[in-house]
C-alpha cells in the first residue's frame, strides 16, 4: 500500500512538476505562517497583552502595508524577476519571526517588543508577499492548458488545507500537554522559530518555479505613473469589483478578534479546543475542494463565490447560538456550525484571485493588484478595531457579544446581495473588458 502511495507520488511530480513546486510553496508558506498565527494571540496573553493589544496584531502590519504596498507594485512593475522580491520578503518575515520569539527575554515593554517584531514579520509574510506572489503567478501559470491556473490553485489549496489541519492541532496539543506558564512560553518560542525555518526554506524552494508569460517591465518614471493610473481609473470592471470585495472584506475582517474573544472568554475553549476551530474549518474545506474545483470548470469561477460568501454567514451564527447554550456543549455546537459554514468556503480559496485576475490590466498587473491589496488592507486594518469597538460600546459583555455579531451577519447578508447585483449588470463576458 505504502509502495503504491509513493508510486503514485512520484509519477505525478513527474507529470505535474508546476503543481508540485507551487504545493511545496503552499506546504511552506502556510506551514510557517499558521504555526505563527496560532501562537500569536495565546503568546501574546501569557506576555501580559490585553484586548487593545491582540486588535493590535491585525491593525500594525496592515497600517504599515498600506504605505509600502503601491510603491512596492510600481517597483514589482519595473522588474523583470518578481520572484527574487518574493524570496527576500520571506526571509525578511523568517528574521521576524525568530525575534518575536525572542521577546520573552525582553525585560521592559516587552508586549509592545513582540507587537512590532510579529508585526514586521506579517507585513513581509501578508500583504506584501501576497501582493508580489500574486503579480508573479499568471506569469509562471498560463489561464489555460494541463496545468492551468485553476489546477495549480486546486492542488497548492489542497496542501495549505493539510498543513493548516496539522499545524493547529500541533501546536494546541502540544501547549495543553504543558502544565505550567513558564513551559507553554517556551514552547510558543521554539514555534516561530520553527516558522522562521519554513519561510527562509521556502525563499530558495521557490527558484524551481520557472518564468513562461513573462511581461515586459515598466520604467519608474512619472509618464508611466500617469499611464498606469489613467488606465486604472477607466477600468469600471476593475473599480466595481474591488469595491464589492472590499466590503465583503469589511464583514469578513470586522469578527476577526472577537472570534478569538468568543471562544476563549464565552466559550471557554483551552489551547486544544481553540485549535479545533481551524481544524474542523479547514477539513470541510479539504473534503469538498475537488467538488468546487469541478464546478469552476462547469460554472466558471464568478458566480460560485457566492457560495463562499453564503458560508461565512454561519460564523456569526455559530458564536450567537455557541453562546447561547450551556458551556457543556455549546462549545461542540459552535464547531459543528463553524464547520457547515466552511463546507463552501473553498470557493473563496480558488475563485477570489482567479476573478481579481479576470479584471485587471496585465500591464500594470502589480499596480492594480497592490491598490486592490491596499483596500484589503485597510479593511483587515481598521475592521477588526472595529468590530472590538462596538463589542465594548454595547458593554463587552455576552450580550454586547452576541449583538455584535448580529450586526456582523447583516453585513455579510448585504454582501451576498452585492454580489449577485454585480454578476446581473456587469455579466461574465464583460470581465475582461477595460470600458
Amino acid at each position: 500500500m505504502i509502495r503504491l502511495i509513493l508510486a503514485r507520488g512520484r509519477q505525478f511530480i513527474k507529470s505535474h512538476p508546476l503543481s508540485t513546486n507551487y504545493g511545496i510553496d503552499g506546504l511552506l508558506i502556510l506551514g510557517g505562517t499558521s504555526i505563527a498565527a496560532n501562537n500569536s494571540n495565546l503568546f501574546a496573553q501569557r506576555l501580559g497583552a490585553g484586548d487593545f493589544h491582540l486588535s493590535m496584531l491585525q491593525f500594525l502590519p496592515h497600517i504599515i502595508n498600506l504605505f509600502l504596498l503601491i510603491p512596492l507594485g510600481l517597483m514589482v512593475d519595473s522588474l523583470t524577476n518578481k520572484r527574487r522580491i518574493i524570496s527576500i520578503l520571506l526571509i525578511i518575515a523568517g528574521l521576524f519571526f525568530a525575534t518575536a520569539g525572542m521577546s520573552a527575554f525582553v525585560p521592559v515593554h516587552t508586549v509592545y517588543f513582540f507587537l512590532i517584531a510579529v508585526g514586521l514579520a506579517n507585513v513581509s509574510s501578508g500583504g506584501l508577499y501576497n501582493m508580489t506572489w500574486q503579480a508573479f503567478f499568471p506569469e509562471a501559470v498560463s489561464e489555460e492548458g494541463f496545468e492551468n491556473r485553476n489546477a495549480v490553485l486546486t492542488f497548492r489549496a489542497r496542501m495549505t488545507m493539510i498543513i493548516s489541519l496539522i499545524a493547529p492541532l500541533t501546536v494546541g496539543f502540544v501547549l495543553t500537554r504543558i502544565p505550567s506558564d513558564g513551559g507553554k512560553i517556551v514552547a510558543h518560542q521554539v514555534f516561530y522559530m520553527l516558522a522562521a525555518v519554513l519561510l527562509v526554506v521556502n525563499s530558495f524552494h521557490l527558484k524551481k518555479i520557472k518564468v513562461v508569460n513573462a511581461t515586459t517591465p515598466k520604467r519608474i518614471s512619472m509618464e508611466e505613473i500617469k499611464t498606469a493610473g489613467q488606465r486604472l481609473v477607466k477600468n469600471k470592471t476593475f473599480i466595481v469589483f474591488t469595491l464589492v470585495i472590499f466590503f465583503f472584506h469589511m464583514g469578513w475582517h470586522i469578527d476577526w478578534t472577537l472570534f478569538f474573544i468568543g471562544q476563549a472568554n464565552y466559550l471557554q475553549m483551552n489551547e486544544l479546543m481553540l485549535s479545533l476551530t481551524p481544524v474542523v474549518g479547514m477539513l470541510a474545506q479539504l473534503i469538498t475542494l475537488r467538488f468546487w474545483s469541478r464546478n469552476n470548470a462547469k460554472q466558471g469561477v464568478e458566480f460560485p463565490l457566492v457560495y463562499g460568501m453564503i458560508g461565512l454567514i454561519a460564523s456569526p451564527v455559530a458564536i450567537i447560538v455557541g453562546t447561547s447554550l450551556p458551556l457543556s456543549f455549546g462549545p461542540w455546537v459552535f464547531l459543528l456550525l463553524h464547520g457547515i459554514g466552511q463546507l463552501a468556503f473553498a470557493n473563496i480559496t480558488l475563485n477570489l484571485f482567479q476573478c481579481l485576475l479576470k479584471v485587471i490590466d496585465s500591464e500594470y498587473r502589480s499596480l492594480f493588484i497592490s491598490v486592490y491589496t491596499c483596500l484589503i488592507t485597510l479593511s483587515n486594518a481598521v475592521m477588526p478595531v472595529v468590530g472590538v469597538a462596538i463589542y465594548r460600546n454595547f458593554g463587552a459583555d455576552l450580550r454586547a457579544l452576541q449583538i455584535t455579531f448580529g450586526i456582523v451577519l447583516v453585513i455579510r447578508v448585504i454582501t451576498v446581495c452585492m454580489w449577485l447585483l454585480r454578476l446581473k449588470f456587469m455579466p461574465t463576458k464583460m470581465q475582461n473588458y477595460n470600458t
